[in-house]
Order: structure tokens, then sequence, then C-alpha cells
């Protein structure tokens, strides 16, 4: 008698096999698909106008992207193989005829074509359906703004960083062309004086660098272009040194120090562009120097889910605060109001405070680092009494040194940073799959939908 239980891979069913009996009832991929359920997909179903063959629901294709990322699978490649390998991608797909015997014409296993332009057409509808995703949490009772925690992670971009060129590059590519230019012309003179045949393909030669040399000058110009809004910014400031130093003159008093220096107009020589994602940017990282954006998210500190996201190709945090205010505002009334938020010195100024004081949210951005371990006499002192003052930096300052503010933003570090942390490296997105400020803002809007179901799942069975 055999010790072990008998192996059977070709065991034969009495009734046909269904998938739904297969996954367990409490399992994340059926709760992606009651909540797809509940959202107005009708900006999807209109796009389609009826012609061609029938196609796979936008249900169908939305349910298989936002689970593929909730579960760490991108690629709509091993999306698509997943239909035939997984058992939650297969009920995801509707695959009740494994066979297909019974529905020769209607595939129930999306190719990965299908999938990316599915992916890449709906960008835009992603941001209505984010904000249906949190109303329907907020029905459920999973969240409610109130505090929330502001911060930004480096992703990369579908683009490598060798794929970059500086300005100071490209101008001694040209230089170099031009001369490799001159010197097969040069030779197709003497070949053509010597009346001989050579081996070497002048005239493709020189169309091929001549198509380089457009190339460059094409990426010069984008760069140009790039570089606009810096010198604008630069003049501005400069215009505004010479008018204070003016006042300060009408006024009878010396201007303090040299005199400002008019700002040199136009790209520097270590301006760059990448040539695969031109809109990519160079961005410090924590990996050091990566081709990628800056991707922000605003977290609620209750309950951790993502309620508004931007991506910008500054690599600064200082300039976020504001749009994300704008992001914020946009959000439906039902679920709250922001009374707070939270984030790191790396985006305060004067600007932000107030204009978080503008929009009826108590800011929390520290002002610099804190010294670790907190002395014990530090730990121990009451709080100073609040300053008579209107300045609103001076009030934020009083207020994070209070144990009531300490408390309050101990809560950014175990708020957003673990979202990060999650989608980083437990999800493991890293980095984009589309190209182009606008698509990766899609994308990342897709990447926290999905991570909200996850939380929201974990959050309605606690």
């Amino acid at each position: 008698m055999s010790r072990f239980i008998p192996v059977n891979r070709h065991q034969l069913y009495v009734l046909p096999p269904s998938v739904d009996e297969w996954l367990p009832e409490a399992h994340l991929a059926r709760f992606v698909v009651e909540v797809i359920e509940q959202l107005d997909l009708s900006q999807f179903t209109s796009r389609y106008q009826g012609r061609g063959s029938v196609a796979y629901h936008p249900s169908v294709l939305l349910a298989l992207l936002v689970y593929g990322y909730a579960t760490g699978v991108f690629s709509s490649r091993k999306i698509e193989r997943a239909t035939y390998d997984s058992v939650a991608f297969r009920f995801l797909s509707a695959d009740t005829h494994p066979d297909h015997d019974t529905h020769p014409d209607h595939d129930t296993h999306p190719d990965h074509d299908t999938l990316a332009h599915f992916r890449k057409t709906f960008l835009i509808e992603l941001e209505d359906l984010f904000v249906q995703v949190l109303s329907l949490s907020q029905a459920m009772k999973l969240v409610k703004l109130g505090q929330i925690a502001l911060d930004g992670t480096k992703v990369k971009a579908n683009a490598s960083r060798h794929k970059a060129l500086s300005h100071g590059h490209i101008e001694k590519l040209e230089a170099q062309l031009r001369d490799e230019v001159q010197v097969l012309l040069q030779k197709a003179a003497e070949t053509d004086a010597a009346d001989d045949r050579d081996d070497l393909d002048l005239p493709a030669e020189l169309a091929r660098r001549e198509d380089r040399l457009k190339a460059l000058r094409e990426a010069k110009t984008q760069i140009a272009e790039r570089v606009k809004p810096r010198d604008e910014q630069a003049q501005k400031e400069y215009e505004a040194k010479i008018a204070r130093r003016e006042t300060q003159r009408q006024a009878g008093k010396k201007p303090r120090g040299p005199e400002p220096k008019a700002p040199e107009i136009g790209p520097k020589p270590d301006d760059q562009i990448n040539l695969t994602d031109e809109e990519s940017r160079i961005m410090p990282s924590h990996e050091g120097f990566v081709q990628g954006y800056n991707s922000q998210a605003a977290v609620d500190a209750d309950t951790m889910l993502i309620v508004a996201t931007r991506v910008t190709q500054q690599t600064n945090d200082k300039q976020q605060v504001e749009p994300m205010l704008a992001e914020l505002k946009k959000l439906p009334e039902t679920l709250g109001q922001v009374d707070a938020l939270l984030a790191d010195t790396g985006y305060f100024s004067a600007a932000n405070v107030q204009a978080c004081e503008r929009s009826g949210i108590k800011p929390l951005i520290a002002m610099g680092r804190d010294s670790h371990p907190v002395p014990l006499a530090e730990y121990l002192a009451a709080d100073a009494p609040k300053p008579n003052t209107g300045d609103p930096v001076e009030n934020m300052a009083w207020y994070l040194k209070t144990r009531e503010g300490k408390a309050r933003y101990a809560k950014r570090k175990c708020t957003v940073e673990p979202v990060f942390g999650i989608i980083k490296q437990v999800l493991g997105f890293r980095q984009f799959s589309l190209r182009g400020l606008d698509a990766v803002t899609g994308e990342w809007k897709l990447v926290a939908m999905a991570f909200n179901l996850k939380r929201m799942y974990a959050l309605a069975g606690a």
C-alpha cells in the first residue's frame, strides 16, 4: 500500500469545470469585479462606434488592468498570458468556456495589443474613475477627508538615461558630422575625377549624416523651447532686483552688495533631452540619478488611501503644493473637507504656507530636519506660549513644536511613505510603461486606483 496520495493530472470532470468555483469567495479579484460593476463606464462605452467585430466590454479590460497593477503585473503581454495561467485572471476575463467549443467566435482571452490600446486610449477617463472609486470608498465608510500627507517619489521613465544628449554634446556632434560631410564630399569629387568606383556608398553615407544633423537640430530646438520658462523667470527676478535697488536709491539709501548681473539667456551646455522619451528628465533619487518623472501623491492619514495624484517634470517638490491644493479642490464635497496638510521640509516655503491658509487648510510643513534622538529636556519641556503674530509661518513653526503639533506631524512618515514603499517594493511598480507626460500621468492614476482598490479590500475585510 502506497504512503502517498495518488496523483492523476489527467482526471476528467463529470461536469464542465467552473472557474467561479475554483476562485475563493473572499478574493481580491471578486472585489475588483464588484467595485467596477458599480462604476459608471458610460464615458468608455460611448467611445465604441459599433463598427468592426464585437469588442471586449470595457469592464473586462479595466478589471484585468486594475487587478494586474494591484498584484504587480503591469505588462500587457504578461496579463494576456495570465488569462491562461492564473485562475484569478481567467475569472476576470469571464473565461467560463475554457475549450471555446460553444463560443468559437468569442475568445475570452484579450490579446496584449487590445489591452495596451485600451490603456493608452482611455487615460483621460481614468481621472473620473479614480474619483468614483473614492466616492465608493466613502459610501463604504472607509474614507473621510481630514489630515492629508503629501510626498513625491521618482519613478523611472520608459527610457534609458544613456539615451540623453546635452546641448553641449549636440554641438560637438554637429561639428563632427559637418566635418565628415565635407570629407565625404571631397572623396566623391576625387572619385568622379578619377572615374573610379569605390565600394563605399557615398550618397547613402551623406544622407545618413544629413538625417542625423536634422535630428540634432530638432533636439536643439526642443531644448531651446524647454528652457524658455526658466529664462523668463530669471529675467523677471533680475528686473525685480534692479527695481528694488532703484527704490532704495530714490529713498536715499545705498543698495548693498554688487550690482546684479543680467541672466544668461538660452540653453546651457548641460541642458539635456532624452531621445526615447523627450518629456522625461534626469531626476536625483536614493538610487542615484535616474531618467524619470516626479510622481506626487496626497494620502489620507487615517486610511492610507490615495486621494489625489500628479506627475511633474520638476525635480524640486517646493513647487508642488499649490498644484496639489488645486487637485484636492476638485474632489467631491461628499468626501469631506481637508483640514491639514502634512509635508516634509522639501515642500516648505512661505508662499506654500500662505497658499494652505488661503485654502482653509492648516499647514504642517517641516521647516528643517529635527535632531534624533530628541534631548530629554526638550521632550519633557512644556509648550511655549503662542506668539502674538499674524504671520502664518511663525504660527506654524510654533505649532509644530507643541505636543499636539508633533503628534499630528508624526503621522506623515507612517502614512505616505509606506504607500510608496508598497507600490515600489510589494507591487513592484518602479518604471512607467508609457511615454510622455500626459501618458505617465494617466498611468500613475491607474497605479493609485489599483492601490486604493487593494487597500479598500483590506479595510473592508478588517
